[in-house]
């Protein structure tokens, strides 16, 4: 990923503040977005690419923790990288537990915060190629019919098709069947391969 493909987005109630991040991250070859309230940030655009938070702890309104327990609502949760100027252990803690990349106290050291944000420039790199992954597994399992899916979560645990034929009711020979089918739809090569894809979205046996 190069820095031009990303943005930063920083959330800051002092301009001041915000005028010299952008600088920094613009100057590191980020895109850079700034905004002077959690409020103001909900309300942009939702970010299309990678992309990372430089996120102030007090801000008036809505602060940077109860904006980060905001976003961990969200179907994508962005990666977040905290900022203050009264810092405390307990802050930190709670930042971090809730997974915050890092936690930085004003005056910090300019390559700290460039450091901190290609970290979390990857952390959200790495989660957008997972989800990707996931819903284009989830259009496959979407094309396989409700007896085909069932065949599939039995397979994927190991049951030879005699074993799913008796668990499902129906005769050997349609179990195979189904099972090429599945293989054939999920454009799995190997039954190794077909457990991986199953693993990723969670697939389960439907109720008779």
């Amino acid at each position: 990923m190069t820095a031009a493909a990303a943005t930063v987005l920083i959330v800051d109630d002092d301009a001041s503040v915000r005028k010299s991040l952008t600088r920094l991250v613009a100057a590191a070859g980020y895109g850079v977005q700034a905004f002077a309230s959690a409020q103001e940030f909900l309300a942009r655009p939702p970010s299309t690419g990678p992309c990372c938070l430089v996120l102030d702890v007090r801000m008036p309104g809505l602060t940077g923790l109860e904006l980060q327990r905001t976003l961990a609502q969200a179907p994508h949760r962005i990666a977040i990288v905290f900022i203050t100027g009264h810092g405390d252990v307990a802050t930190s803690v709670a930042a971090m537990k809730a997974g915050a990349v890092d936690f930085l106290t004003k005056p910090f050291a300019r390559q700290a915060l460039l450091d901190a944000i290609e970290q979390a420039l990857a952390r959200d790199t790495r989660e957008l190629g997972t989800e990707a992954r996931v819903e284009a597994i989830s259009r496959k399992v979407a094309l396989l019919t409700p007896r085909e899916t069932a065949v599939f979560a039995l397979v994927v645990t190991g049951m030879l098709n005699k074993q799913i034929a008796s668990e499902l009711g129906i005769g050997e020979g349609t179990v195979k069947v189904h099972r090429a089918r599945v293989m054939e739809k999920m454009g799995a090569g190997s039954l190794a391969e077909l457990v991986r894809l199953a693993d990723a979205v969670g697939v389960v046996v439907p109720k008779r």
